[in-house]
């Protein structure tokens, strides 16, 4: 059994979802079927790209919801039926015990989407840390202090929406 966890930018441009998939559908495909669990905190962007990834090639989905608020304080009106979708096609869904969204809940998912994780995929431009804590440079980070393998998604066309140059 591998377990792989997900870290990304929620900001991907329309135009990257397809080269995303593609890559991630590539790199998880070395480990099709039910010996793949997939680690995701569901946000939109790269963790739902990656838990529907998981999905399609038979694996099991860990959901890890960063707190009791986040679906009415973080989900998007347009992504709440995608959202419960892969909530409903999760084996476990662990909710942090915190009652709101927020950088402690961020950042104590981030610890447990990473405990014993045997990979981390970041579908991550390489930017630095934005100094709020728990964003993609700041788990990536964490994955390589603590020794776990990092594989970094970032195909050519990929671009972040409001970074169209």
């Amino acid at each position: 059994m591998t377990t792989i966890a997900v870290t990304g930018h929620m900001d991907l441009a329309p135009e990257a979802t397809g080269p995303v998939r593609a890559e991630l559908r590539k790199l998880l495909g070395e480990f099709e079927g039910d010996g793949l669990v997939g680690r995701s905190c569901v946000a939109r962007g790269s963790d739902t790209l990656f838990a529907q990834e998981v999905l399609a090639l038979g694996g099991r989905l860990c959901a890890i919801v960063p707190s009791r608020d986040y679906r009415e304080a973080e989900v998007w009106a347009a992504d709440l039926a995608q959202f419960d979708a892969l909530l409903d096609a999760a084996e476990e869904v662990l909710v942090m015990p915190y009652e709101h969204a927020g950088r402690d809940a961020y950042e104590a998912a981030n610890r447990r989407l990473l405990d014993g994780a045997d990979r981390l995929v970041a579908v991550w431009d390489g930017s630095a840390p934005s100094g709020r804590g728990g964003g993609t440079a700041d788990v990536v980070a964490s994955a390589r202090a603590a020794g776990v393998r990092v594989d970094v998604v970032w195909p050519p066309e990929a671009v972040r929406a409001g970074a169209r140059t």
